[in-house]
């Protein structure tokens, strides 16, 4: 993948709806979020075209603070799961990319301070909707020894959400998809942030 990715939400459609296009505009992968699940599910295609199905992810279980999101490719094959860490994320966003059970990575927010800011600025009018235009999270993806990854930065949009991924560091292609896959779940989670 040549990076940095651009992450597009349509804001104003029924069921999400995120392109993910390449440094030179070509669209890598098209999400889908099925509407009126009692299980999230969300997959993934190759095109905008939504002809060829390469991942799903789906919760464990019905609405839940800290539900677990397991990758599956077309075949049904495992990919690892993300999962949101609950109270934790109420100050600041974090997430646990596993793989085979185990905390492969992490995404974390950056500044916490600005989340707690468009919290406390969004509950006054008019200028709850320039705070939350203003103050956008960013979110490093690490290993859990520390090394960043991955960063995940939302950009001032209006009638959609913008995410643009920088790559930090190389890593194994496996790995680089499993992370893609939790930052697009993350930011699905986090969209009405920022």
């Amino acid at each position: 993948m040549k990076y940095p990715l651009e992450l597009k939400f349509k804001l104003l459609t029924f069921g999400q709806r995120i392109t993910a296009t390449d440094a030179d505009g070509k669209v890598i992968m098209f999400i889908k979020q099925k509407m009126l699940k009692l299980k999230e599910q969300v997959e993934v295609y190759s095109d905008s075209n939504s002809e060829q199905l390469i991942f799903r992810m789906q919760a464990d279980r019905v609405i839940d603070f800290s539900a677990n999101y397991h990758f599956t490719d077309a075949q049904g094959n495992a990919w690892g799961a993300v999962r949101r860490k609950g109270m934790r994320s109420l100050w600041s966003a974090h997430y646990d990319i596993m793989q085979d059970g185990e905390i492969d990575m992490t995404i974390s927010e950056e500044n916490a301070i600005k989340k707690v800011l468009e919290s406390l600025l969004g509950q006054i009018p008019l200028l709850g909707v320039l705070a939350v235009y203003l103050i956008n999270p960013t979110y490093l993806v690490s290993r859990p020894d520390g090394t960043p990854l991955l960063r995940l930065i939302k950009k001032p949009a209006l009638f959609e959400g913008r995410f643009v991924l920088e790559k930090l560091s190389d890593m194994p292609e496996d790995d680089e998809l499993r992370s893609l896959l939790a930052i697009l779940m993350a930011a699905l989670l986090e969209r009405k942030r920022g």
